[in-house]
């Protein structure tokens, strides 16, 4: 399974200058904006009065609700955005021809299942990337590498936490170095994206901050989403294993795989 990073880039970037990619990117935009509102109110609650204006002013968004509200609305968000990316592996794996379309079965088709099962693995995935970049650094970079199809295995094929995890590994083992590339151009726009975020603190304009920097984001993370989903396309069909399930695009029906 040779992976072809100049390809998958060209490749990802247009199918995520499509219609689809389009409407990825307003929710996925949408979603960041009231995570991060959430965040910012939830914390201020904290406060007494006096103090919480202060550090509103230096927070940026709040929502005009209470703190255990925003703290709801906080857990929505994340449990929708698992949602999300399950519906945008879907989207962007479909042939070229039908991205110009965002039909419904994108985000009907077993979305309780898929959603949990991507929650769940983040919950154990995410952590075991940072203690490896936190640790080493090249254990997370490794960790990050070998389970970054896991979204695609999840969401496109229908595989469960497990059968996620083992499938994501197998499809990543022959290029590991390549997909090392995207991995560390996603550090390289969080760490752009910081330095954008506090030159606005400094400058005292945090919601000017927070929504430039945001928007930035999703632009960028939506892009690298692309390339991940044109890498995965490219393993994944040169892939010969017994395991492998169709994933010729989502429109039609898929073989169920579990873990």
């Amino acid at each position: 399974m040779t992976l072809h990073l100049g390809r998958a880039i060209n490749d990802g970037i247009k199918r995520v200058l499509t219609p689809t990619g389009g409407i990825l990117l307003v929710v996925f935009l949408a979603l960041q904006l009231v995570t991060q509102a959430s965040i910012n109110t939830a914390v201020i609650s904290v406060f007494p009065p006096g103090p919480a204006g202060e550090i509103e002013a230096a927070l940026g968004m709040t929502l005009p609700v209470s703190g255990t509200v925003a703290g709801g609305l906080f857990v929505g968000a994340v449990v929708l955005s698992s949602a999300y990316f399950v519906v945008l592996s879907r989207a962007l794996t479909r042939p070229s021809e039908e991205l110009s379309s965002f039909p419904s079965d994108l985000y009907t088709r077993r979305m309780g299942r898929a959603t949990l099962s991507l929650f769940v693995g983040g919950l154990i995935v995410g952590p075991a990337i940072m203690i490896g970049f936190v640790l080493l650094f090249l254990p997370g970079i490794f960790l990050a590498v070998s389970f970054l199809f896991f979204t695609f295995a999840v969401g496109v094929e229908d595989r469960g936490i497990i059968g996620g995890l083992k499938r994501s590994w197998g499809l990543s083992r022959e290029n590991r170095l390549k997909l090392a590339v995207i991995v560390i151009l996603a550090g390289v726009i969080g760490f752009i994206s910081g330095i954008v975020g506090t030159l606005f603190d400094l400058a005292s304009a945090a919601i000017v901050g927070e929504l430039i920097v945001n928007t930035l984001n999703s632009v960028l993370f939506v892009l690298l989403y692309g390339i991940i989903a044109a890498a995965y396309l490219q393993v994944e069909t040169q892939d010969d294993s017994p395991n492998r399930v169709n994933t010729s695009g989502v429109s039609n029906s898929h073989e169920s795989v579990g873990s």
